[in-house]
């Protein structure tokens, strides 16, 4: 049983306009509890602002986030994979690029996304479900 990103995609992401302030896009955020917006549409995706982009681009240099618009701190740089790539390799581009979400494209639309948690969780729970099929499989029939 191999598992594919669109296995364990996260559907539900926020998605801004790059003229939206920085202070709104932060505030969508928090009351969407996620830590980054794609800019654009995901049909048409322009670049990602996550948190860490509004602690180092914004608060850290003493900027304005009422007078700044995420098109002027988003990394225009998305990291994808398509839906039907293996674990494996998801977690290998995660690792190599020092990542913790890959956006999960299905032809040119993004269907979602994965976060190093969710990576974490279902491996967990595969290894579980592998585990337990071994156990069971080399249980005596007698």
């Amino acid at each position: 049983m191999v598992l594919y990103a669109r296995d364990i995609v996260e559907k539900d992401f926020l998605s801004l306009s790059k003229n939206t302030t920085i202070l709104e896009g932060a505030k969508a955020m928090k009351n969407l509890k996620h830590g980054f917006a794609i800019i654009g549409t995901p049909a048409s995706p322009e670049g990602i602002v996550t948190e860490w982009d509004i602690v180092a681009k914004v608060v850290a240099e003493g900027r304005d986030p009422s007078k700044l618009i995420l098109g002027d701190v988003m990394s225009t740089e998305l990291l994808y994979v398509e839906a039907g790539t293996g674990l494996s390799s998801v977690s290998q581009i995660m690792t190599e690029r020092g990542v913790r979400r890959l956006l999960v494209k299905d032809g040119n639309q993004i269907i979602g996304f994965i976060t190093s948690k969710t990576m974490l969780a279902r491996m967990n729970e595969y290894v579980d479900k592998v585990s337990s099929q071994i156990s069971r499989l080399q249980t005596p029939w007698f």
